[in-house]
């Protein structure tokens, strides 16, 4: 008997998840990847003997604390991988002089913030109580949501109750609205600089709660070699990869999704497609806009998508070993804000990789600094080719200039520099708007525990995984995606989902 089929378009995260799972439930899976690597946006490059990592800096599941350790395992991906638990989640270096150490220990941490702000010890009270209760938590993933019945609803309500009760009045505050609530001025300033402003405080919580069970750790090599893993994993099932092979069309018969058809004009016809690609890109150009309803336009139209960056990463001969070792980096107020692709920037948070010396030479550091920025601008640059380059160069100029009022005697270190722009995001991954992460959760536009729609109306034997489909993004989330997609086909083939993890 032939073996049911499925294209997958994007080699990224998501896309090679689902080619596993497929793979480990018999079918036949090929990827079809623009670029010449895997991972999608979760990469590294080579620059001058330096290797500039790109995504991860930590990985939710990197330790057995996090149920998402098992899927990790299942693909491939932490089997033989050091990963590195950082004591600092991250460093802020507030206006009046003073510096925050966020800890990754939450008892060092409320020690921390007390001493720094001991009239603010209500609301710290609050919110380490909070990441206390989150630490005990292992959030349920095995099952795709749109699998689950209401037994399993009524199971998981009864068995995490209180907690669930305080994630969800915790998913209606924003972290600039929390930090607010601080008379410290430079507590009221970090929480809105520790992830994006306008995520809510449960995020934070939660991801708190895993670096403190060392279950959010950095896998030292980066993220191509993260990703290299999953692809490995992925070929050692008998999936097929194809790169340098963009799908510039889904092919479609009566209502069903039946192949697809190459840039090169060669056609691929399977039994099911799943796009882990940019979800745009997918719904309007590969589909035409054909499979729409007020519900998918509506996303495009009143979601908001995470902004896109300006990526500059220096090689510099220099070790940093008095620096902390950090996941989240330094962020630096500015004496005076800078404006970084027509966005004005009153903070600079640096990377500085000191702890993973497979990115640079013996007694050398990678150092990465990222500024949200504005796609359009960027865009519209690009049409001048000299105005473009004149512009990255004036931003690393920029960068390496504060960095060298922070760190004296940088800039006549600098070996190496590369500075990545919205416009290059597109070029290797196709994203919409440049964005690095699908679309931010907020209080306002996302409430906790709903699902978006990986189906598109009218279209069968069709779905999407991946960031456009998961809201707030993320490497374990789109990995999830992949699985749960094969999850609801085995379910759609009257299948039996099973997964066995790599012996590798």
């Amino acid at each position: 008997m032939n073996k049911r089929s499925i294209a997958i378009i994007g080699g990224g995260i998501a896309g090679l998840s689902a080619g596993c799972y497929g793979q480990m439930n018999g079918f036949s899976t090929r990827i079809f990847e623009l670029h010449k690597k895997p991972g999608g946006l979760c990469t590294s490059w080579k620059r001058q003997g330096y290797i500039v990592n790109g995504c991860i800096h930590w990985l939710i599941g990197s330790g057995p604390a996090a149920g998402f350790h098992r899927m990790w395992e299942e693909l491939g991906a932490v089997q033989g991988r050091t990963f590195i638990d950082p004591e600092v989640y991250g460093v802020v270096e507030g206006a009046d002089g003073r510096r925050f150490t966020v800890f990754t220990d939450v008892d060092r941490l409320e020690r921390h913030m007390k001493e720094i702000a001991p009239e603010d010890t209500e609301v710290i009270d609050e919110f380490i109580t909070a990441v206390r209760r989150c630490t005990r938590f292992s959030i349920p993933w095995e099952k795709a949501p749109e699998l689950s019945g209401l037994f399993d609803m009524v199971k998981m309500i009864v068995k995490h109750f209180s907690l669930l009760r305080m994630l969800m009045k915790w998913n209606k505050i924003s972290l600039t609205e929390y930090g607010s609530r601080f008379k410290d001025p430079l507590m009221r300033e970090t929480f809105p600089l520790l992830f994006m402003p306008d995520f809510p405080v449960s995020f934070m919580l939660m991801s708190f709660a895993w670096m403190h069970n060392k279950a959010a750790g950095y896998p030292l090599g980066g993220s191509l070699e993260f990703s290299r893993a999953i692809e490995k994993r992925f070929l050692s099932l008998g999936g097929e990869m194809h790169y340098k092979a963009p799908v510039a069309k889904i092919l479609t018969e009566r209502g069903r999704a039946i192949g697809v058809r190459l840039e090169d004009g060669t056609e691929h016809r399977v039994d099911y497609v799943i796009s882990a690609a940019d979800g745009h890109a997918t719904i309007f150009d590969l589909l035409e806009g054909r499979y729409v309803d007020d519900t998918i336009r509506g996303y495009y139209e009143n979601l908001i998508p995470f902004p896109s960056l300006v990526h500059v990463a220096l090689g510099v001969n220099r070790t940093f070993k008095e620096e902390p070792q950090t996941a989240g980096g330094i962020a630096i107020r500015l004496k005076e804000p800078v404006l970084v692709g027509g966005v004005k920037q009153d903070f600079l948070s640096v990377r500085i990789y000191n702890f993973d010396p497979t990115l640079a030479p013996v007694g050398k550091t990678l150092l990465t600094v990222m500024f949200r920025t504005d796609y359009d601008y960027w865009k519209a640059l690009q049409e001048n080719e000299g105005q473009y380059k004149a512009e990255k160069e004036k931003i690393a100029d920029a960068v390496i200039a504060l960095l060298d009022t922070r760190f004296p005697g940088l800039a006549a270190q600098v070996e190496m520099r590369d500075v990545a722009t919205p416009t290059t995001f597109v070029r290797y991954t196709g994203n919409w708007k440049g964005s690095f992460e699908g679309w931010q959760v907020t209080p306002k536009t996302w409430s906790f525990g709903k699902v978006m729609r990986k189906t598109l109306p009218g279209l069968d034997h069709f779905y999407m995984a991946g960031q456009w489909v998961e809201p707030g993004g993320g490497i374990p989330a789109v990995a999830r995606s992949g699985r749960n997609v094969i999850q609801i086909i085995c379910k759609q083939e009257k299948k039996k989902f099973t997964t066995d993890v790599d012996p590798a």
